[in-house]
């Protein structure tokens, strides 16, 4: 194979890498306490944990090409200065930075970016499958999107049990505000 050819074969590589990555986008996810009490938030596979005081909130970029992942909250949590400990629920493996999902029970936001088959479109829904620990909401930035709430143990919007998913849409490029105890 001489240099042309592979000079040739780099660029086809290249229009193809830009064109099909044309119109993916990544998203914003906020996420806000308005708890009375401490709530570890967690996300994979970005996102990690991060503790939050009533009132605080955590911003978390996900990049374009992050396919799916999810958000919870822990509860009663200890961590020591190397962030190994535990939490009552939404534990992820004794760690304050999750690389897993947590244990139930956890309330869960979860989500698919650019995933309409090349419509650009985010799907979006609250799951309690694995259990119910803290209510929250989830507000799309597009206010045509349809908003969601988990309160309590009564959750309509929440995906329950399969096989009737409560997936919703939004245009991708959106960026969305999950609290805590609405």
């Amino acid at each position: 194979m001489g240099a042309t050819t592979i000079y040739v074969t780099a660029i086809v590589a290249l229009i193809f890498n830009v064109l099909y990555l044309q119109g993916a986008t990544g998203a914003t996810f906020v996420i806000q306490n308005h708890c009375s009490y401490t709530v570890w938030a967690a996300g994979i596979p970005v996102g990690g944990g991060q503790a939050l005081g009533q009132g605080q909130s955590w911003s978390v970029g996900v990049p374009a090409g992050t396919s799916s992942g999810r958000f919870w909250g822990r509860t009663e949590c200890s961590f020591d200065g190397s962030g190994n400990g535990r939490c009552s629920t939404g534990d992820c493996g004794g760690v304050l930075s999750c690389q897993l999902s947590g244990q139930p029970p956890a309330t869960l936001v979860e989500y698919t970016l650019n995933g309409g088959n090349g419509n650009n479109q985010d799907f979006y829904d609250l799951s309690v499958i694995d259990g119910f620990n803290v209510p929250l909401s989830l507000t799309p930035s597009d206010g045509s999107c349809q908003a969601l709430t988990c309160n309590m143990d009564k959750c309509p919007d929440a995906y329950l049990t399969p096989p009737e998913p409560k997936s919703h849409a939004c245009p991708s490029g959106a960026n969305y505000n999950i609290i805590l105890c609405p």
